[in-house]
């Protein structure tokens, strides 16, 4: 295990699965000390507390749902009551709502709702909670989407927006918060084999693979890679970036 990240403490939101529980268990790894949160299941998220404590590190699950962006400063607050600090925040939670085109009659207009709500207001409410208690030279990094600026198929025009939107917000942040040498980035990963990902990725038409340089989904052990260089010191010049882990997509 690399200690690059000993004695920092870590906020990975939506960590019980997929690339949050890839990217937290990938900074225990490098030493960081790990809160994730969950919603609902509690289970799952005490499964990756333990992982994480057999890399040596403390680690912490709790129970907030980002949909509600009232619960981003207590869940702050949780954090740095419980390990002293805050030093890098990892804005993953999020879910995706696709597959109608806008002029579907039977279009769901409440979960899309609900998708901005959590992918936008709720990353930008957990952001602002964050930012006063940060540390100086701390980290800031939004898992965005590739989807953000490409769309090779129908059905993601909202999914896409929120993450075109996070994009331009944590830009601004970048801006923000340079004078604390805090820097703030976007991961763009591309198709990925998460659950979120699942009605897409497993119906994939040719069409869409021969759009990417590289023909084949990313690995979250990729991205979770890319995310720890970010959060780890050979990063900290690096801000206001978005950065592509999709395969060359329409390059």
């Amino acid at each position: 295990m690399s200690n690059s990240l000993k004695g920092m403490v870590a906020l990975v939101t939506g960590g019980s699965r997929g690339l949050g529980a890839m990217i937290a268990q990938a900074l225990a790894a490098q030493g960081a000390d790990v809160a994730i949160s969950y919603v609902a299941s509690k289970q799952k998220a005490d499964a990756i507390v333990d992982t994480l404590k057999a890399k040596g590190v403390r680690a912490l699950a709790i129970q907030s749902d980002q949909a509600d962006a009232t619960a981003a400063g207590p869940l702050i607050s949780k954090v740095v009551e419980h390990f002293g600090r805050l030093d890098i925040l990892i804005n993953n939670a999020a879910i995706a709502v696709q597959g109608q085109t806008v002029d579907d009659p039977d279009l769901d207009t409440a979960n899309l709702d609900r998708q901005w709500q959590v992918n936008v207001m709720g990353a930008v409410a957990t952001t602002r909670a964050a930012a006063p208690v940060l540390s100086d030279g701390g980290r800031i990094i939004f898992i965005g989407s590739a989807l953000s600026t490409r769309i090779p198929f129908p059905g993601v025009a909202d999914y896409a927006g929120t993450k075109a939107a996070i994009a331009g917000y944590a830009r601004g942040v970048a801006r923000d918060l340079g004078g604390r040498n805090i820097t703030v980035n976007v991961v763009q990963p591309g198709i990925m084999p998460t659950d979120m990902a699942a009605d897409v990725r497993d119906n994939l038409p040719e069409a869409v693979m021969d759009m990417h340089a590289i023909r084949r989904i990313a690995t979250l052990e990729e991205v979770s890679a890319l995310v720890c260089f970010l959060a780890g010191p050979h990063g900290g010049y690096m801000t206001g970036g978005v950065i592509d882990v999709a395969g060359g997509v329409q390059i």
